[in-house]
């Protein structure tokens, strides 16, 4: 393999995915400002609305996470389009 090749910082990062509180661990180079330590070890953390283990595409289910209301803010403005 090739020396030198990765960035500096290069190290391993844990993903947390807000909706269904699953944390995972890999590499990476992203900049965080917090930590999260799992088994004893602290590891940079990175926080996320929506991943592959919560996506219904990935799981075959159909759940809604709403995390902005996004839902709500759509039908107050295009809800009511049909009815008169």
């Amino acid at each position: 393999m090739k020396k030198d090749i990765h960035p500096s910082n290069y190290r391993e990062v844990a993903f947390k995915d807000m909706s269904n509180e699953e944390v995972f661990i890999t590499r990476s180079t992203i900049a965080t400002k917090e930590t999260i330590e799992i088994d004893g070890t602290t590891y940079p953390l990175v926080k996320l609305e929506i991943t592959s283990s919560s996506h219904p595409f990935f799981t075959g289910k159909q759940k809604l996470v709403d995390t902005a209301g996004r839902v709500d803010k759509f039908m107050s403005r295009y809800g009511n389009r049909n009815k008169k």
